[in-house]
């Protein structure tokens, strides 16, 4: 037997690990089982190697609760300790870089978090336990079990003790203001979250497990019933696994082990797996997200060496990526991390880089492959696809082999083929390619209706984010512009060299524009008359591209350099002098039943946008039932 003073000049260093060591005391059983599945593999290694003469078999990780005791305790059959290498690794080694790490982080390391960097990942054990107790035989030959005790204090007790089988138990003795660790509940919820898919089978008590009945049993008779271990962890999950080993079956029920909660399947999955310049595996899926971009539950998820490390994986994962599902598993990342950490990290950099690759590849492949499954798809990807293009450069440079542009007529066109199809018709008088877009079908139903009939292609753009993809696609294509299809008459938004006919002269249309503005007095509405087809709508309520635009982007964030907050709404009431409605108002001399007429039309034109509403609505309708009677 021998005792001894760990190797550190801060008496009080037993306090600090409990205060500072992390904010979230449940890590603890995450670091004990991490160090023994690590003493586990080694010994699988070395084995391999021909350098430990032992049976390797069938090792687990066993964690058992002794209420009565207050002691939770984690054992393994890994590679287990010798006398001196107790003293090497747990009172010298583990507290080499603890002054350091007190020096550096007494202000800070609840929230970085980093202790893994200097070995103290056992000591967290003292952050719950009041006294902690190593029993350890180690796999060489000859060599004694020993036992090491310490109760908080820089003292502890190394003594002989008995143990036939190698590996590593670790009793905790439960404080007082930690009994929550005494719970099933507690631990088994503890063991699913960070522990779910560990290397090593992990047992926690055992399980009732029926026997199949024998053939040619009895009608009545009973089936054997058996108790097994209970192992709550999958030691072998998807990504672990080649590509060519699994099926479609196999990926969607791991999405479910990953998501109990998800009642669907994935509409595809992507699997990671490189080895330079860094170490990486995983698999992420694409659930069907529609037009959502608040996507908070069911996060990536983030492991290393199958050990659970955190679902915020901002600055890992690009923005764009943050709304899929699945894992990501590097032992790249160190287990103990801070944000702040992660972000200025190297390698994270470069995993973000390699993970936007791999996801724009996978969608050239999955274009390729089945171009009509991928189109069906697309209004359930396209939010993650646009987000991408918006904010990463290197998949916007992508973006042509896989980003659909769907019309109204459910055609959808890659950006080369949609220019090809539109230039011919829909390029103006400058030599500029306008593309017409709708956000909404049936909202602007007549004005996609007065392209078509001109021959125009319009898109049906209807993400949130859509404002800003257009921003980018007319900053860098060439010669070509976006107009929203009820922006203007579709005259203007594409403008051809043809002979204008006008049915008024000057002074009619200049009486004709001071009629209605004073019928409407409304400073919102600006009165723009236009030399229009004669059977084209006698008023058209637009709303002129850049404010739109501007008040879009600035509902989903931005907006530019301006403050948009008080931006007032503004339409143009495109009057068409050639209609039949301009001649008649022109001979009404009655100032009431030109008023009622200006009123009538003006309402209609807000019915088509969507405008009419509240009293104005209650009015219109009694006002247009007075007309039939």
């Amino acid at each position: 037997m021998s005792t001894g003073s760990i190797n550190v000049s801060v008496e009080n260093i037993f306090p600090l690990i409990k205060k500072f060591l992390y904010s979230d005391h449940e890590i603890f059983l995450r670091e004990l089982i991490s160090n023994a599945t690590d003493a586990t593999t080694k010994l699988k290694h070395l084995t391999v190697i021909g350098e430990a003469k032992v049976d390797y078999g069938n090792p687990i990780i066993e964690v058992k609760i002794d209420k009565e005791a207050k002691t939770l305790s984690i054992k393994d059959q890994g590679l287990g300790m010798t006398g001196e290498e107790v003293e090497k690794y747990i009172n010298q080694v583990a507290f080499s870089g603890a002054e350091e790490f007190l020096e550096k982080y007494k202000d800070s390391a609840k929230d970085a978090g980093i202790i893994g960097h200097f070995g103290l990942g056992f000591y967290s054990a003292f952050m719950v336990a009041e006294k902690v107790e190593i029993f350890t035989k180690s796999y060489k030959e000859d060599s004694k079990a020993v036992r090491w005790i310490c109760d908080g204090s820089p003292e502890y007790t190394l003594e002989e003790t008995e143990k036939s089988d190698r590996g590593t138990e670790i009793v905790l003795h439960i404080a007082e203001d930690s009994l929550e660790f005494l719970e099933e509940s507690k631990i088994r919820e503890l063991l699913t979250k960070y522990n779910k898919f560990n290397q090593i089978p992990i047992k926690f008590g055992t399980k009732t497990e029926t026997l199949p009945l024998p053939e040619g049993s009895a009608e009545d008779a009973k089936p054997e019933t058996v108790e097994v271990d209970n192992i709550i962890n999958n030691p072998t999950p998807a990504w672990t696994k080649a590509p060519s080993e699994l099926k479609a079956e196999d990926y969607n029920n791991f999405y479910r082990e990953l998501y109990p909660m998800q009642f669907e399947d994935p509409l595809f999955h992507i699997h990671l797996n490189v080895d330079y310049p860094f170490n990486l595996t995983g698999v992420l899926f694409f659930p069907k997200l529609a037009n959502n971009l608040n996507i908070e539950k069911d996060k990536i998820q983030l492991y290393q060496n199958q050990v659970f490390v955190t679902d915020e994986v901002k600055g890992i994962v690009p923005d764009f990526l943050m709304l899929l599902r699945g894992v990501i598993d590097s032992p790249d990342i160190p287990l103990n991390v801070s944000r702040s950490y992660l972000q200025a990290d190297g390698a994270v950099k470069k995993i973000s880089s390699y993970i936007t690759k791999k996801v724009a590849d996978k969608m050239v492949s999955l274009f390729n492959e089945n171009r009509e499954d991928y189109q069906q798809k697309w209004n359930d990807i396209k939010i993650v696809i646009e987000y991408g293009m918006i904010s990463e450069d290197k998949f916007y440079e992508k973006s042509d082999k896989f980003a659909l542009y769907p019309t109204t007529e459910g055609q959808y066109y890659l950006w080369n083929e949609l220019v090809e199809k539109i230039k011919p018709t829909q390029t103006d008088k400058d030599g500029k390619t306008v593309i017409l877009y709708a956000t909404n079908a049936d909202e602007q139903h007549s004005y996609i209706a007065s392209a078509r009939d001109k021959g125009y292609e319009v898109l049906l753009l209807d993400s949130p984010i859509v404002p800003h993809l257009i921003q980018k696609l007319e900053s860098s294509k060439e010669n070509v512009s976006f107009a929203r299809v009820d922006a203007d008459h579709i005259n203007n938004l594409i403008k051809k060299d043809e002979p204008v006919i006008s049915k008024l002269n000057e002074t009619d249309k200049e009486t004709l524009k001071k009629n209605i503005e004073e019928s409407i007095n409304d400073q919102k509405f600006t009165v723009q008359l236009e030399d229009l087809d004669s059977t084209d709508a006698p008023f058209t309520l637009t709303q002129p591209e850049f404010i739109r635009r501007m008040k879009d982007m600035q509902a989903t964030g931005g907006g530019g350099m301006f403050g948009m907050g008080g931006f007032p709404e503004m339409y143009n009431l495109v009057v068409n002098s050639n209609s039949d409605f301009a001649g008649e108002l022109l001979k009404k001399d009655n100032a009431e039943e030109k008023t009622a007429m200006i009123n009538q039309a003006l309402d209609l034109a807000k019915l088509s946008q969507n405008l009419l509403k509240g009293k104005e609505l209650t009015d219109f309708i009694k006002r247009s039932f007075e007309s039939l009677k």
